[in-house]
């Protein structure tokens, strides 16, 4: 894979991974498994990486792994802090083979990694960065010991590590993520405790939890969310949508698709 060196002073590198060939077979826990049509799902991912780079973002693709079903959910696998990279240890066994692409995709860049251990799991979909506080999800899929050994790495560097209680969704970041203004959002019905959020909006849609932030005045969601859509934007906010029904049928959203380097 030939992968360009990393400029530092435009950090708006953003890496993704096309859909394997057995996507269908992806792991779930809350929803019930419906068919998820393939084809569909790669014209998908293909809209969402153009989002992306309509939008400024160098989208660098990670090498595929198309017998692993969940690995298009790069953001699982690698969470960049700055100048480094921290490699998860997932906490589905069937899902730790994808760190490997991962690693070497950022390594490619030049951005130096930290590793995490099992008996420590920790998924990339269970971190909420809102400058230097880090929210982490205690999940079914990341435990005390991940937790604790992130915290490890990042309170060196300056950040605030605060879990979280999630028990309603797969992830964190199934439930809640941030705009620009760092305001946190998310749908009431699947967050176990909005005060642990200052300030906390609630949006009117499942599919609304979920925004990538694109610039300080833009941030990419779901189509399905089109009130939430429209509370963003009533707050003054350019937003970007893509339909990612697909990818939704697996517990996916429009963060778990890419990393962004920042």
């Amino acid at each position: 894979m030939d992968i360009p060196a990393l400029d530092p002073a435009a950090r708006r590198i953003a890496l993704v991974r096309r859909p394997a060939d057995n996507l269908a077979e992806g792991q779930l826990t809350h929803i019930e498994r419906v068919p998820v049509d393939l084809g569909l799902a790669r014209t998908q991912w293909a809209g969402y990486v153009a989002a992306l780079a309509a939008e400024g973002w160098d989208v660098i693709e990670v090498e595929p792994a198309p017998l692993l079903p969940d690995s298009v959910f790069i953001e699982d696998a690698v969470i960049s802090f700055g100048d480094i990279a921290v490699l998860t240890s997932p906490g589905a066994p069937s899902r730790r083979d994808e760190t490997a692409g991962a690693e070497a995709a950022v390594r490619g860049l030049g951005i130096p990694v930290r590793h995490l251990a099992l008996p420590g799991t920790l998924d990339g979909g269970d971190v909420l960065k809102i400058g230097r506080t880090v929210y982490v999800g205690r999940s079914l899929r990341t435990n005390d010991a991940g937790i604790d050994q992130l915290r490890a790495i990042l309170v060196p560097r300056g950040y605030t590590v605060v879990a979280v209680p999630i028990s309603k969704v797969l992830h964190l970041k199934s439930a809640v993520t941030a705009l620009p203004d760092a305001t946190v959002i998310g749908y009431p019905l699947l967050v176990d405790d909005s005060t642990v959020f200052e300030p906390f909006l609630p949006v009117p849609e499942e599919y609304g939890t979920a925004v990538v932030v694109l610039a300080p005045d833009a941030v990419l969601m779901s189509s399905a969310a089109p009130r939430s859509a429209a509370l963003f934007a009533a707050r003054g906010y350019r937003v970007v949508t893509v339909d990612i029904s697909e990818f939704e049928k697996l517990e996916g959203c429009v963060t778990c698709l890419s990393v962004r380097i920042r």
